[in-house]
């Protein structure tokens, strides 16, 4: 083995070091903060993300809380998983970190495509980011974080952004058949359609975090109702009455199902939503009648010209 290719193997390997630091440290500090500044209590905890600092602004204060610090740091490590994933591409794989990276890249168009079509080519992009992010800020609590997606302000700015997408896709069939599309089927429908349009970010938002903190909040209600009852049954043995027995199991079982499964049952329904959103938004009928139209006008227009 020469020299050069010695210092690039180096290379790589030192590149493979930053990237899973990149992946783990983030995460690592979100959980110092958590330890210092989470206040001792007894009982049950439920009063949502922590906030760290409040800076000074000209309508309201600038609060700096738990679940942001969290969410930004699952996107520094999501970032360094990604990066981790296609570093040293080549032509064929040959690591199984490419063939991961494939996988995930193959699995996203095959969705992209069955549920929107090959108009919206490209789209797998945003898919996996969504559902990545929402299923390792959801999964984040399995070592000791506030979920992310357990405050309503995460998920809304996520709906946000997906309202501003449906809704750029409607204007690009132009922006009177936009402001035509709320008095369909007849006008009296109007203002129904208005709520109903301005509904889609509301809906979104509240489904994700409601179905992810509800579950937070049961898992602690029945945890801590489990270690009561270890109290009052086991509490007059020695030492053994110390130990809440009675939360074994049971508290593990719940996490399973609230945790891990219907958070990413909750990644795929908001990832799903979103493009059946969008893709509902202009549908491909209109799109090709929109086409043929444009096709027609580019014609005469040179029929003209000549």
């Amino acid at each position: 083995m020469t020299e050069e290719k010695r210092g690039g193997d180096r290379r790589f390997r030192r590149t493979d070091r930053l990237l899973i630091a990149l992946m783990i440290l983030p995460l690592l500090g979100c959980i110092v903060l958590k330890v210092l500044f989470t206040p001792e209590s007894e009982g049950v905890d439920i009063s949502g993300a922590m906030i760290f600092l409040e800076l000074p602004a000209p309508v309201q204060p600038l609060v700096i809380t738990e679940s942001q610090v969290n969410s930004w740091a699952i996107m520094l490590s999501l970032l360094g998983l990604c990066l981790y994933l296609t570093h040293g591409l080549k032509e064929k794989a040959e690591t199984k970190r490419q063939l991961i990276a494939e996988w995930i890249v193959e699995k996203c168009e095959g969705l992209v495509n069955a549920n929107m079509g090959e108009r919206f080519a490209g789209y797998e992009y945003l898919v996996a980011a969504i559902m990545g992010l929402s299923a390792l800020s959801s999964l984040s609590c399995l070592i000791g974080l506030f979920a992310p997606t357990g405050d309503v302000n995460i998920t809304a700015g996520w709906a946000i952004l997906v309202f501003a997408l449906v809704t750029w896709t409607k204007l690009q069939g132009g922006f009177l058949n936009y402001l035509k599309g709320f008095t369909e089927p007849i006008p009296v429908f109007t203002p129904m359609n208005f709520i109903s349009e301005f509904s889609l970010p509301v809906s979104m938002a509240f489904r994700h975090y409601g179905n992810v903190m509800s579950g937070a909040v049961i898992s602690a209600l029945v945890g801590t109702a489990l270690r009561g009852l270890s109290r009052l049954v086991l509490g007059w043995i020695p030492v053994v009455g110390t130990i809440p027995l009675l939360q074994i199991g049971l508290p593990a079982i719940l996490s399973i199902y609230f945790d891990v499964f219907s958070g990413l049952m909750q990644a795929f329904i908001f990832a799903m939503l979103t493009m059946l959103n969008v893709s509902g938004a202009f549908p491909q009928e209109a799109w090709e009648k929109r086409q043929q139209k444009k096709a027609i006008r580019k014609q005469r227009a040179a029929m003209a010209k000549a």
